[in-house]
């Protein structure tokens, strides 16, 4: 009998590649959203990942790594006097305007870190030590997953011109050696990091925590995070709630301040939203292209499985031949699928640095959902079958 119904499946070539197509493109579609999800929230926890600290303490306000607010440079000290602590390390994030040299303004984000320790630095281009940014006014710039954003002239001629900005010209990536001015300060490029991508994307420029106070707007606050090291001896957990008691201020483990981040995203990020559209438009499309083809498919074939039913097979027989031809075609519709969305996914990650990750749940879950559409597509199909009447079937009525 299984034979049978795979046969009668696969002889309508039409309606079976519909069928494929339509559990195709909701695996696919599913997955692609989940892997965009995982890919957005991985970067937005790079700052997070880039920083090895074991507690990570901030303001009581401070919900995630996206939404800050700065703490008072007494922060510091008070956090270091807590017992527990090996070490506490200054963070600072800001925002600035920066003018490149053909006059053209883009928005950084600045990370100052400890001068002493260089902690958080990403690897920089060309194998160059961190230290260089001890300098003064050096910078560290990177992409942060932008795309045409560190573009400089090419010819010397169109930097810093005395006659309005130059944008129309012929362009280069920054290169060490290369100045701009962050809030009219000038700042010098000594290096291209390698550092992970963000999300939502947006360059970035790394220096010390001295020289990101001078190149940032005054302002009474500047200390962001402190970055703590536990002592042997002691858990990030009691050391956090130690700090927590003795500062009032919020103090989270590694683990539990990337939780937060990802609530928060969850709360406030509209793609979120976006990812889970994707999601319901994928299982619509699925539940009507796979639910109509196979209810058309089977109401055509009321002949086969009337002679089968007068040759004295069972209810059940027939609704495990439905659900058989369903199984077939969800299992090969979702390998179809889920090597699209790879290829498409890699893709886009390689060429248009798309925020794409598929973790190991995330074809489990297109799988479940394509069986979901699949499972109630063979129940609406079997219908028919279950009153089909094989003497009305033959008298053609």
């Amino acid at each position: 009998m299984f034979r049978i119904a795979l046969k009668m499946l696969i002889g309508d070539r039409v309606k079976y590649t519909g069928l494929l197509l339509g559990i195709a493109f909701t695996a696919f579609l599913v997955t692609f959203a989940v892997s965009y999800f995982c890919g957005f929230m991985t970067r937005g926890l790079a700052l997070v990942s880039e920083n090895d600290a074991d507690v990570w303490v901030m303001d009581a306000a401070v919900l995630s790594s996206e939404q800050t607010t700065n703490l008072p440079d007494h922060a510091l000290p008070r956090v270091r006097g807590v017992r527990g602590v090996a070490s506490a390390l200054p963070l600072a994030l800001g925002s600035a305007d920066v003018v490149f040299a053909n006059g053209r303004v883009q928005a950084f984000q600045i990370i100052g870190v400890d001068d002493a320790t260089l902690s958080g630095v990403p690897a920089i281009r060309g194998d160059s030590s961190p230290g260089i940014l001890r300098a003064p006014d050096a910078v560290l710039v990177d992409s942060g997953g932008t795309q045409g954003k560190l573009q400089t002239p090419v010819s010397a001629t169109d930097q810093w011109p005395h006659d309005g900005a130059h944008l129309d010209v012929p362009m280069r990536t920054l290169i060490a050696g290369d100045e701009l001015l962050a809030n009219d300060k000038r700042i010098k490029v000594v290096g291209i990091g390698q550092a992970l991508p963000r999300f939502p994307p947006r360059p970035l420029i790394y220096t010390t925590y001295t020289n990101a106070a001078r190149m940032l707007l005054p302002e009474r606050k500047r200390l962001t995070f402190v970055l703590v090291k536990a002592a042997n001896g002691i858990s990030p957990q009691q050391l956090a709630r130690r700090i927590h008691e003795q500062t009032g201020l919020r103090a989270r483990t590694r683990a539990e301040f990337m939780e937060d981040t990802v609530r928060w995203y969850l709360v406030n990020s509209e793609d979120v939203g976006d990812m889970a559209a994707m999601i319901y438009l994928a299982m619509a499309v699925g539940f009507g292209m796979t639910g109509v083809m196979l209810y058309m498919f089977t109401h055509e074939s009321l002949k086969q499985y009337a002679v089968l039913k007068a040759m004295g097979a069972t209810p059940g027989l027939l609704i495990i031949m439905i659900f058989t031809q369903a199984g077939l075609c969800a299992l090969i519709g979702t390998g179809l699928g889920l090597g699209v969305c790879a290829i498409v996914g890699e893709a886009a990650v390689q060429w248009a640095q798309f925020p794409f990750r598929m973790l190991w749940f995330t074809p489990l879950f297109g799988g479940l959902m394509v069986i979901l559409v699949s499972v109630v597509a063979a129940m609406a199909s079997v219908r028919p079958v279950l009153k089909l009447d094989p003497a009305v079937v033959f008298a053609g009525r």
